[in-house]
């Protein structure tokens, strides 16, 4: 019984590895993708099907309409409780997905203040005048870490994080946990790498399945649903592209063009921010990915600092 943690950038293979180890450790995976947390969102997500779950039980997926906004904090007490409730049956916990500050909500103590309203006002009112972009290059001015780990197109986190260093006078990253405050020290975390290049083309080859898989339909369905009053879902990738193509603003041609070159980017700032945590063991392709991780699990873990 035990908590496995499977992270790194998007289209490296997580979701595989996590059903292959939770069969070997009879485990229950939890969801840390934050846009797998939306009813509809399938295709765009590589959500798996409930037939390549391989009976594997998953939770906190598709528990958000796509015109509801996700939390950390929301997802922080979800995921928790659900950790807490698979383990008290015994059951092993596997973690998976690429969202990185949903899996440090997860493990550790996130000290993020409370919103402030008239914080919060200001904020938005500065960023009608200035724009998006402005006040992404006032977090990256105050905050470098913040703004890499952070799309600047996700207006609402750059708010956030701004709003958490006025509040605290302190960088937003410096709310982030220290390394001996984690909540499950037994937790194991690992990460799968890939050469960039590499990367980049499975992310080309995924945005072409994706498209040939119907994403088109399937956001055409989340129209009706009501993604376009959904500050969250609809910045996800691939769906927010397609929602300019609808509105007119690409084409379908540039629409896919612009998923490819909007996803290798997330990919760099994933591989940014889990490449701070020296607690994850990295798994490269060339290694058996499961044998590899199940021979790290067999050695003792280090005490924190050595």
């Amino acid at each position: 019984m035990t908590i496995i943690v499977i992270s790194g950038a998007t289209a490296t293979g997580k979701s595989d590895l996590a059903i292959a180890v939770a069969q070997e450790l009879d485990g229950e995976i939890i969801n840390a993708d934050s846009m797998q947390l939306y009813r509809g969102m399938n295709i765009g997500t590589a959500k798996l099907s409930v037939v390549d779950r391989k009976c594997i039980p998953h939770h906190l997926l598709d528990i958000l309409n796509v015109d509801e906004d996700a939390s950390v904090a929301g997802y922080q007490t979800l995921a928790r409780n659900t950790v807490d409730e698979i383990l008290t049956r015994g059951k092993s916990v596997v973690i998976v997905g690429g969202t990185g500050l949903y899996i440090k909500a997860i493990l550790d103590d996130l000290n993020f203040p409370d919103t402030d309203p008239e914080v919060r006002k200001a904020l938005e009112a500065l960023a009608e005048k200035i724009g998006g972009d402005g006040l992404y290059e006032r977090l990256a001015t105050l905050d470098p870490a913040a703004a890499l780990a952070i799309d600047r197109q996700n207006l609402r986190r750059v708010i956030r994080a701004l709003e958490v260093i006025e509040i605290t006078g302190k960088p937003f990253t410096a709310n982030l946990p220290r390394k001996d405050s984690t909540r499950y020290p037994q937790a194991r975390q690992f990460g799968l790498v890939m050469e960039r290049q590499s990367l980049a083309a499975r992310i080309d080859d995924r945005v072409e399945r994706m498209w040939d898989a119907g994403i088109v339909s399937e956001t055409d369905n989340l129209i009706e649903a009501g993604i376009r009053n959904g500050r969250t879902a609809q910045l996800a990738l691939g769906y927010a592209q397609i929602l300019k193509y609808r509105s007119g603003s690409f084409s379908e041609a540039q629409a896919k063009e612009d998923t490819k070159r909007a996803t290798r980017q997330y990919a760099r700032r994933q591989e940014t921010w889990f490449s701070r945590d020296e607690r994850i063991t990295w798994i490269s392709p060339v290694q058996p990915r499961l044998e590899t991780l199940l021979e790290q699990l067999a050695k003792p873990t280090r005490a924190m600092g050595e």
